[in-house]
């Protein structure tokens, strides 16, 4: 598993790219009347922030010190107004950026789910889905908090910094220069936290990806590791993966933890350092106590930002590096692509297919040993039902990933009405191909809405007259709610055959003009119900043209024709009579295969 996750170690290694941060930015453009809004409330805040010191300070010398109390009351309700006035400006200013980012994150997340589902099948062979998911989710979440909380916050302090500096250097500047003289140490101590928990934070996202990978995996498999009895090997293997992003949080959090006392000493030092040259200076009347006072308070306001923005700093690095895996999957692109003038089949099609010298190998670069189809070549006439068989391995299933465009063949053409599909759009083409696959995907909705695919042109007693098509009707009129009944994940709560069933209702409430038929799909159904789904089967097939992929030869002697696949070739073709009598490559499989069947009826 590891090479899945060689891409993210190198993802998170940059601290800042002024490219990422610029797209990530323009995201923000469809708002920049709130951003500037929020920008003008920032502005402000930051101000309203150096008001309270230089209010205290007047206040100290020109009352308190002279023993005066005429303004006093007076000052005092004018401090407190500046603090209401602030946390108005606060408050606002924050909740515009938190419905900017959430806004945001939609629109990016939107965004990301689109692309991936225009990605080909092959791209997820390469890609685990825990991944993709951690990059949907996770990811996401992380540039969320970076927009709605980072970019204003450091933004903020950064002006609310420089005013305190503009105020401590008009008030004193050599108490200002004696703050100043603990910077270079506090920028290095932040700088070096700030690295460590990079570090850390890039090791967490692996981790966490590696957990969302393996947890996908086995939940989806758990009935085979239950079967084989490997709970406790999975749940060793999930330990050590757990313990891994435990240790990776607990020193994350150590670091993170060890930044804020470090900067209260800094700040604990400065304020020595202020008391006892300021105290001097008082006692040699060269400064007043109200202006200590007011550095005093300057100094929390000048050590806060410094907090802020380290802690914000790591923020921002760990959106960058969330957003350079987003942008990632983003620029990736999509291996299939609808030529730029498409041709077009219309609205009905009659149904011919026809494979002329397909080569096709799973490798973009293949070898002459990973050739899974070679120099394939015949045609289906419209309406004609033809079957194709072979050894596992043969490249049956292949063909059908080829003519729904799944992949691109690397050499040869592949035809429908005698127009190649790689020159069709490949919405066009899907909509005349049926496909019943051998494990059918159900949803988790309805089962009206599993078969027409939440397809709103497709009406509900058009749902009903497919489903009492092919034979579905009645196992789906015997459930509590009928078609309104919610299935569980995956048809957790459907059989087998009943799953089988509701596929085959789906194509034909999507009516093809072609059917693809995974065959061995009926291999493990009680003989009542396949008998059910075999008739559900030709009804679909009547009148269309349709491929099966045949495993079990006696199902297939009422096709028109057989094709005869063995290594990836074609080494016969004829009906079963035909093949039968010519004593070659489908009687030594039709012969192995009936032995079988009769010594397990036998045994």
């Amino acid at each position: 598993m590891n090479e899945f996750f060689e891409e993210d170690d190198a993802a998170i290694g940059k601290v800042y790219d002024r490219q990422i941060a610029g797209r990530l930015l323009s995201y923000l453009k469809p708002y920049r009347r709130l951003l500037a809004l929020t920008v003008v409330l920032m502005l402000v805040g930051a101000l309203l922030t150096v008001v309270g010191p230089l209010l205290v300070r007047y206040t100290i010398d020109n009352q308190i010190d002279q023993g005066r109390t005429d303004r006093l009351g007076l000052l005092s309700l004018l401090f407190l107004g500046h603090l209401l006035v602030a946390f108005v400006f606060r408050y606002t200013q924050d909740a515009l950026m938190a419905w900017i980012g959430q806004r945001v994150i939609m629109d990016m997340r939107l965004q990301l789910f689109t692309h991936l589902q225009r990605m080909s099948v092959s791209y997820f062979d390469r890609n685990p889905v825990g991944r993709l998911v951690t990059r949907v989710t996770n990811d996401i979440a992380t540039i969320e908090q970076a927009i709605s909380v980072g970019v204003v916050t450091i933004l903020t302090n950064l002006v609310m910094l420089s005013a305190v500096v503009v105020a401590m250097l008009v008030l004193d500047w050599r108490l200002a220069l004696l703050m100043f003289a603990f910077l270079p140490p506090l920028i290095w101590a932040t700088q070096y936290f700030a690295m460590k928990q990079r570090d850390l934070f890039r090791e967490q996202r692996m981790w966490l990806a590696r957990i969302n990978a393996f947890l996908n995996e086995t939940i989806s498999g758990v009935a085979v590791v239950q079967l084989f009895n490997r709970e406790r090997e999975s749940g060793r293997r999930f330990d050590v993966q757990n313990r891994a992003f435990l240790s990776a949080n607990l020193r994350f959090v150590f670091w993170y933890a060890v930044f804020e006392p470090v900067v209260v000493l800094f700040a604990a030092g400065t304020t020595g350092a202020l008391i006892w040259y300021g105290g001097e200076r008082i006692l040699d009347t060269s400064l007043s106590l109200g202006t200590l006072v007011a550095f005093s308070q300057f100094m929390g306001f000048f050590y806060w930002p410094l907090r802020e923005l380290s802690q914000r700093y790591t923020t921002l690095q760990q959106a960058m590096a969330s957003a350079e895996r987003v942008f990632g999957i983003l620029d990736t692109p999509a291996d299939l692509v609808d030529v730029e003038e498409p041709r077009h089949l219309g609205s009905r099609i009659f149904g011919k297919i026809e494979f002329r010298n397909v080569w096709f190998a799973y490798d973009s670069e293949p070898g002459a040993e990973h050739w899974v189809l070679r120099d394939v070549s015949f045609t289906v006439q419209p309406g004609e039902w033809v079957a194709v068989v072979g050894a596992t391995g043969a490249g049956k299933t292949t063909i059908l990933s080829l003519l729904t465009r799944f992949y691109d063949v690397q050499r040869g053409q592949i035809l429908v009405d005698d127009v190649p599909i790689d020159q069709l759009p490949q919405r066009e083409l899907r909509r005349h191909v049926g496909l019943m696959l051998q494990e059918p995907f159900v949803f988790t909705d309805t089962i009206e809405e599993n078969i027409r695919l939440r397809d709103t042109s497709i009406s509900g007693e058009q749902v009903r007259a497919a489903a009492e098509q092919i034979g579905a009707s009645g196992f789906i009129e015997r459930l509590p709610d009928e078609y309104d009944t919610e299935l569980a994940e995956r048809g957790a709560n459907l059989s087998t055959g009943q799953k089988q069933l509701l596929a085959l209702a789906r194509v034909a409430a999507f009516n093809p003009e072609i059917v693809l038929v995974m065959d061995e799909a009926t291999a493990s159904i009680d003989p009542e119900t396949e008998a059910v789904i075999q008739a559900g089967i030709r009804e679909v097939m009547t009148e269309r043209s349709s491929i099966v992929i045949a495993h079990r030869l006696n199902t297939i002697r009422a096709v028109d024709r057989i094709v005869v696949l063995d290594h990836g070739e074609v080494v016969e073709e004829g009906s079963h009579e035909e093949l039968l009598a010519r004593g070659g490559q489908y009687h030594r499989l039709y012969e192995l295969q009936y032995r079988d069947d009769v010594l397990v009826a036998g045994g």
